[in-house]
Order: C-alpha cells, then sequence, then structure tokens
C-alpha cells in the first residue's frame, strides 16, 4: 500500500508536499507555447470538447462562474460572453506563469469587465460557500494533489442548483482506439513537446498523468462521494476525454 505522504507525479511516486511544486514546473516551463501545444496535440479537436462542456453547462446571463485551472482562458472567454455585464467569471489557476498568460490574452481580445484573476489551488479555494452557479475544471483536476479534496472544496463554493463538469482526459472505450492513443501518447506527443517548446519530459509526464487519473465510474464515484447528484458523463472521441457532470441540490 502507498504511503498517505506520497502521491503519485506520473509515475513517480512523489512526496504530497513536492508533487504541486513538480506540476507548477511543467507548466512554467511550456506556458508560453501552450496554445499552439493544444491544438497540435489534439489536431484542433480540443476547441470541440470545450464547446460541448460549454453547451452542457447551462450557464446564462447574469450568473457566477469558477473557471479552475482556467490556463489561457479558453473556456472563462465563452462563459464571459453568456453571463455578460450583470455576470461574473472568476477565472483561476495554480499557476501564475499561467494565469499571466491567460490575463495578457483575455486584455487583448478585449475582454475585461466581468472577469477577474485568481491564483488558487483548487483543493483550498478562497471563496465564500454557496457562491457559484457553475463551476468547471478543465485539463487540471488530474495534476491536482488530492483530487477528493477538490472536489469537496468545489462543491462548498457551489451554491445549491449550482453545477460542476469536469473536463479532463480519460479512459478509451475500445482496445484498438486504447492501443493506438498508447503509441501516440508515449512515442510521439513527447516528440512534438521537445521540437515545439524544448520539453520532452513535460509532455512525458502528460502522458503518465493521464494514465494516472481516475476513469469515468472512479471519478463518478468521487463526485458523488462529495455530494454530488444527479452525477453523469460524456464520452468524447472515443473516450479520450469525458465530460463528468453532476449538480449540488
Amino acid at each position: 500500500m502507498r504511503d498517505e505522504k506520497t502521491t503519485h507525479f506520473g509515475y513517480e511516486e512523489v512526496a504530497v508536499d513536492e508533487k504541486a511544486g513538480r506540476v507548477r514546473a511543467v507548466f512554467d516551463s511550456v506556458a508560453n507555447k501552450y496554445d499552439l501545444m493544444n491544438d497540435l496535440m489534439s489536431f484542433g479537436v480540443h476547441r470541440l470538447w470545450k464547446r460541448h462542456t460549454i453547451e452542457i453547462s447551462g450557464v446564462h446571463r447574469g450568473q457566477r462562474v469558477l473557471d479552475l485551472a482556467a490556463g489561457t482562458g479558453d473556456l472563462s472567454a465563452r462563459f464571459s460572453g453568456l453571463v455578460g455585464a450583470e455576470g461574473e467569471v472568476i477565472f483561476s489557476d495554480i499557476n501564475a506563469a499561467m494565469l499571466e498568460q491567460g490575463r495578457e490574452r483575455m486584455l487583448n481580445e478585449g475582454r475585461a469587465g466581468n472577469l477577474h484573476y485568481v491564483q488558487a489551488d483548487a483543493q483550498y479555494l478562497p471563496f465564500p460557500e454557496n457562491h457559484f452557479d457553475c463551476v468547471t475544471i478543465g485539463f487540471g483536476l488530474r495534476n491536482v494533489t488530492d483530487k477528493q479534496l477538490a472536489i469537496d472544496a468545489i462543491y462548498k463554493v457551489l451554491r445549491p442548483g449550482g453545477r460542476l463538469l469536469v473536463l479532463e482526459f480519460s479512459k478509451p472505450t475500445n482496445k484498438p482506439l486504447e492501443k493506438l492513443y498508447d503509441l501516440y501518447s508515449f512515442s510521439l506527443l513527447p516528440k512534438i513537446g521537445k521540437v515545439i517548446t524544448g520539453d520532452e519530459e513535460s509532455y512525458r509526464y502528460l502522458a503518465e498523468s493521464i494514465r494516472m487519473h481516475p476513469d469515468q465510474e472512479t471519478l463518478k464515484g468521487m463526485m458523488e462521494h462529495a455530494g454530488f447528484e444527479r452525477c453523469d458523463y460524456f464520452n468524447l472521441t472515443g473516450g479520450v476525454v469525458a465530460i463528468h457532470r453532476g449538480y449540488k441540490l
């Protein structure tokens, strides 16, 4: 049994208090090429995954949205338009370099009025309880040290009737696709990372972190354990990615 004071960093076993710094170093390294790498490694399909997340979020004018692990702001930008001037979107990331990249992008696009930027750890959210109508975390939960702690924290800051959406890499639903995906992830993806960002190891960690992330049913169970109800998930691209949704009732 794994010592309770250790956790996974990809396939490596590390001390719990070491993981956040290791993850931070990964995103410090790739921040300025983050958008380009997303397009290259997903062949642009990440835009469709995020669009589907927006479509099932139920977010509308005047609501409050918390976008965790916001990266460079693909989801935040769309939510900003949906909630309008009377709504609010919190653009949040644990990594300062990513947060600054996202803030610069939003300012360049003229999105300022209803967006607020907060550097925060998803495990320890600095927001009032029962505050948000929707919380999203896109491609970030797998990097969190204690995923259950983060899901519990999200539950607390959602108002009754609010919902959580987790967009994350998941487990392919058929063996041929899984084998092809493994070949791409461990052979090609790190090489693309080396060419574009000069950092092969960060993208090797990415592939490993995806494999260590809970599968669809396990993550659904974690959400139910936190108190979420009517939990479901949507497999996209054959389960390479899944969107999990749950409600605080």
